[in-house]
């Protein structure tokens, strides 16, 4: 198979959650636990930083891996969802695997994949352990999908534990509570092993003491720690809980014998999308009119981009917006806002929400918008209407920001 036969194999034949949403969701850790003996355990052949969170868990790896490659490390990133191409999801010093790699992959375990009914986060996982394992990486971080207890990803034993922050994001899967979301996050805490939390909430720093008491784990609240004032070129407010986080981190690794400066730091913060090929935060795509786009998707991190965009200069704001079908939109409509005009559109995977559907809710909060056949005749329509004061967001899914980046 080429690697557009391999990648389209494994989009249709596989469960995926990036998706089919629920349907693609697994219970349990068998299968991953399986599929990691099948491929001699290579989980266990390498150090990893394990990161969790509700919002911000991309930002904080890619803020990690980019200060261990400034360091001189061979440094391996797992991350999830991709915006534009599946091989996003697995580098090694920023630089993506190769087609030849995957086609290969999938060709020698294929049999095994389809006896098994394996999802594709799980054969993803695998992907990633097993290449890590091969091209023998100094240490990998590698990002939770969703969850933490019952993720793929979490069969690992890390150097460090980091959990960004608590949502309610997910809640069919992981709980309608922060509380119940929190030890589910909470399940990546291990023995032993220190873990960062980036932020101290109130309704989930009893849960993670708890675990952490309970499995003698080291727990640092980063966001309570004094640090440098680090900046980085990943903007957004937001940034600045990650980066503290980030830091928190960084001291818990240098007790576990790796060498890290303070200007490994402030030079690997400063150096993120040029290290790691990040995108989408923050993103400025053009200027007369200013585009800007960002992933936010849920209430706690577009209250944060909102915000800021609300702190924008601009005569007149323009939104180019969908979501996807499961998206509780009443968490979310009272952060939009009222002096904008909407481009609405459904993203271009099976989860998409239908535009029409988004359209009447949009009418029944007094949101003026236009729906289109496309997330990308919605950005022209945008880029066609704005004046060169104007500014134009892209946002409300992932999906949304890949199509137009």
């Amino acid at each position: 198979m080429t690697y557009q036969d391999t990648i389209n194999w494994m989009f249709s034949q596989l469960p995926m959650y990036q998706n089919q949403g629920k349907s693609a969701y697994k219970v349990d850790l068998s299968n991953t636990i399986l599929l990691a003996k099948h491929l001699n355990n290579p989980e266990n052949q390498f150090k990893s930083i394990h990161v969790a969170g509700t919002n911000g868990k991309g930002s904080t790896s890619h803020m990690l891996a980019s200060i261990l490659q400034e360091v001189g490390y061979k440094v391996g990133l797992y991350t999830s969802p991709h915006l534009k191409d599946y091989r996003e999801r697995i580098k090694i010093n920023g630089k993506e695997i190769s087609e030849e790699y995957v086609i290969q992959f999938i060709k020698e375990n294929k049999s095994f994949f389809e006896k098994n009914s394996l999802s594709f986060f799980e054969m993803t996982v695998g992907l990633a352990f097993e290449y890590f394992a091969n091209q023998k990486v100094d240490i990998a971080i590698i990002e939770v999908g969703l969850g933490g207890r019952l993720d793929s990803t979490n069969i690992i034993t890390p150097e460090v534990s980091v959990i960004t922050n608590i949502g309610l994001d997910h809640t069919h899967f992981l709980g309608n509570t922060l509380k119940s979301i929190a030890k589910e996050k909470g399940g990546i805490i291990k023995h032993n092993i220190p873990v960062v939390i980036g932020e101290t909430q109130v309704e989930t720093k009893d849960i993670f003491t708890e675990i952490a008491d309970n499995i003698d784990a080291k727990i640092i609240f980063a966001d309570k720690t004094q640090t440098i004032n680090y900046k980085s070129d990943l903007k957004g407010d937001y940034q600045d809980k990650n980066i503290k986080a980030v830091v928190s981190t960084i001291n818990e690794i240098q007790l576990k014998g790796f060498n890290i400066l303070p200007q490994d730091i402030e030079k690997g913060l400063l150096n993120v999308v040029h290290n790691t090929g990040l995108l989408g935060r923050w993103q400025v795509l053009k200027h007369n009119p200013k585009v800007i786009c960002d992933t936010a998707h849920n209430r706690e991190g577009l209250k944060i981009v909102m915000n800021q965009l609300q702190n924008e200069e601009y005569n007149n704001l323009h939104i180019v917006f969908g979501v996807v079908n499961d998206k509780d939109l009443d968490s979310i409509i009272d952060l939009l806002p009222n002096n904008a005009k909407y481009y609405l559109s459904k993203p271009n995977i099976s989860r998409g929400l239908d535009v029409n559907i988004l359209k009447q809710y949009f009418n029944d909060n007094s949101l003026v918008s236009e729906s289109y056949n496309s997330v990308n005749e919605a950005y022209k329509m945008a880029l066609k209407n704005a004046n060169p004061e104007d500014v134009i967001y892209i946002g409300g899914s992932t999906f949304v920001v890949a199509e137009i980046i």
